[in-house]
């Protein structure tokens, strides 16, 4: 998938983010938005869902069906509460710039962005802080300290190869680097996952949230032997034979194997080592379903929403007992003893809002 994804009111004074939101151990009463109405925050489970369900509604962005097992938490956001959904699937970046150009007329509630947008929808004023009742079971690097943003669950760089084309696929970068298969990965300009790939390879190589240079070299140098594809390695392009060998979430890798052909593909982490990042939820600062918003985020991170996402492949933020048909589906932990999971999220925020131009610059002009 693309995750390529595309919000509503909760709007208010100009009274500043810094407006803590939780009904347990948070403390939060209230947020308010330039020239709009003031949302009470609710002090306990049942009157968020109570609110929730008069609202009855949330529009989201970049978290379709079939990403992550979005499916199966809009299935039970209907079933349990009565909350309908619709989903406009988008890019971390477009989800961004679509918050921030309908402030005055938002059509979306809540996005699913690439824990790098988060800060940058917090710098932006784009924000609606929430902590839920679980914002103290998740790390300190997953999540913002007054609940703008926090990481649901998380995902690692991994290689995919179509074994029908590629006969001893690659198990590390060096192997990526020293064959003869054409490489794609998500679009570096504008997606999280695209970025964090740039990223892993660096980190394989010696580089960090800081110094990128490394990831930069690498694509610059499959660019320069014509390997570097720019074919999007969605479902489809796999199922066409289009794609090789593609990067991507291990938990994307995985639900396009299974859906294409389980035996025809093989999904590994590199050796060298990759990084892990994970996805956060953004609830719009102008949402018109903000309750319903608010209790989406609460469920998505209570055991059951926990559950969910590791049925998608994608593992999740919270520490959760997972059923062992669901631990069978993921790919076994000593494949993730060198991947490093992004901390430093300030530092990384400020090096990929330069990654998009430097890609251009001095990678893609070797693109033949």
């Amino acid at each position: 998938m693309v995750k390529s994804r595309l919000a509503k009111l909760v709007i208010l004074s100009i009274l500043s983010l810094s407006l803590l939101l939780s009904f347990s151990s948070c403390g939060n009463k209230e947020a308010s938005s330039p020239g709009k109405r003031t949302v009470e925050i609710p002090q306990s489970l049942p009157e968020l869902v109570e609110l929730a369900k008069k609202e009855g509604k949330v529009v989201s962005l970049g978290m379709p069906d079939d990403w992550a097992n979005w499916g199966d938490t809009w299935s039970a956001m209907k079933s349990k509460y009565g909350i309908s959904h619709t989903d406009t699937d988008m890019s971390s970046a477009e989800e961004i710039s679509k918050f921030e150009a309908e402030k005055s007329s938002p059509t979306a509630d809540i996005g699913d962005v690439g824990i790098v947008f988060g800060p940058l929808a917090v710098e932006k004023e784009l924000t609606l802080p929430y902590k839920t009742s679980y914002f103290d079971d998740v790390p300190d690097w997953a999540k913002d300290e007054d609940g703008n943003w926090i990481v649901a669950y998380t995902g690692t760089i991994a290689i995919i190869t179509n074994k029908k084309l590629v006969k001893n696929p690659p198990k590390s970068w060096d192997d990526l680097l020293k064959g003869d298969y054409r490489i794609a990965l998500d679009d570096v300009t504008k997606s999280a996952q695209g970025q964090a790939t740039v990223l892993a390879a660096a980190v394989a190589y010696g580089g960090d949230e800081k110094n990128i240079q490394p990831g930069i070299d690498f694509f610059a140098a499959i660019a320069k032997q014509s390997r570097l594809s720019l074919v999007n390695p969605s479902i489809a392009m796999l199922e066409m034979g289009e794609v090789d060998v593609a990067l991507l979430w291990d938990f994307s890798a995985l639900e396009r194997r299974e859906k294409v052909d389980p035996d025809g593909f093989e999904v590994c982490i590199p050796r060298e080592g990759s990084v892990t990042s994970g996805y956060t939820t953004i609830i719009n600062r102008y949402a018109l379903h903000p309750y319903s918003a608010m209790l989406t985020r609460e469920y998505i991170l209570s055991d059951e929403g926990q559950v969910n996402f590791a049925k998608g492949y994608a593992r999740p933020i919270r520490n959760v007992e997972l059923p062992e048909e669901v631990k069978e589906k993921l790919l076994p932990s000593e494949q993730y003893r060198n991947a490093k999971p992004i901390t430093d999220v300030d530092a990384w925020a400020d090096t990929s809002k330069q990654l998009p131009q430097r890609w251009q610059n001095e990678v893609l002009i070797y693109v033949k």
